[in-house]
């Protein structure tokens, strides 16, 4: 579903000159499957999110999702994709109801069938009690919720999240991860960005390790573990970025 070959994005920075925000990275991510970018902060997997979702292009490389080239054809790209950012907006004079209903209608989503699929994302989310909130009037997780909710409005086979958990307390974070493990399990291939170890252990069938730009390792948990002798994934995390520090 996802097919990354040679991603290179570079910008140009005053004071360092070319900066490779995203370096020669290449991965797959199949339907059915949570693949991780795992890595901290600046470490390029927002940069690498955003070419997959169009955002940006990339200075070399190729990339396809659901078979469709993120350059050559974006329109169809956007169209089978759910995209959920850490710093996602809500539209403080909308609804809930509303805010996901004309994200429906801009994928070209009406009448019944579209009343029909925000009825079920509301079921499935518990956005019930506050579906005719004003945005304006949610709290953090509730936005978050409604967030998820217009990222899959569509019913998009490829969903991308970037850091969904940012700024969230315990409870909905429970909630969310939840919510991206049945989908997973429902058959969507599902991109995954993070920066917490127990999150990448505990959803992703896959983790990349990224620094600096570049993908340093990838594998399901037990071909890193074997890979790289530690059983421990926060320890293998800092022996690699260690090393990739000269440490």
């Amino acid at each position: 579903m996802i097919h990354v070959a040679g991603l290179t994005k570079t910008f140009h920075d005053p004071k360092r000159g070319e900066v490779h925000a995203v370096d020669h990275v290449s991965f797959d991510a199949a339907a059915g499957e949570c693949f991780g970018l795992l890595g901290p902060n600046g470490a390029g997997k927002t940069t690498t999110l955003r070419i997959l979702c169009t955002v940006l292009k990339p200075t070399a490389g190729t990339a396809t999702v659901a078979g469709f080239d993120v350059v050559k054809q974006p329109d169809q790209v956007r169209h089978h994709i759910g995209f959920l950012s850490a710093n996602t907006g809500v539209y403080e004079r909308m609804t809930a109801y509303e805010l996901v209903k004309y994200y429906g209608r801009l994928h070209g989503l009406n009448g019944d069938v579209l009343r029909s699929r925000i009825d079920t994302l509301f079921d499935r989310l518990k956005m019930n009690d506050f579906r005719h909130v004003m945005g304006g009037k949610l709290s953090t997780g509730m936005k978050k919720k409604v967030s998820i909710a217009r990222a899959l409005v569509h019913d998009p086979p490829v969903l991308i999240f970037d850091e969904p958990t940012a700024g969230l307390d315990v409870l909905v974070q429970r909630a969310v991860l939840r919510q991206i493990a049945a989908l997973r399990d429902a058959g969507k291939c599902v991109l995954f960005s993070t920066h917490i170890m127990h999150e990448a252990e505990k959803l992703c069938d896959r983790i990349a390790i990224m620094h600096r730009g570049a993908i340093l390792t990838y594998g399901t948990l037990a071909e890193l573990r074997a890979r790289h002798g530690q059983d421990d994934l926060e320890e293998l995390f800092f022996q690699l970025v260690g090393e990739e520090n000269g440490g």
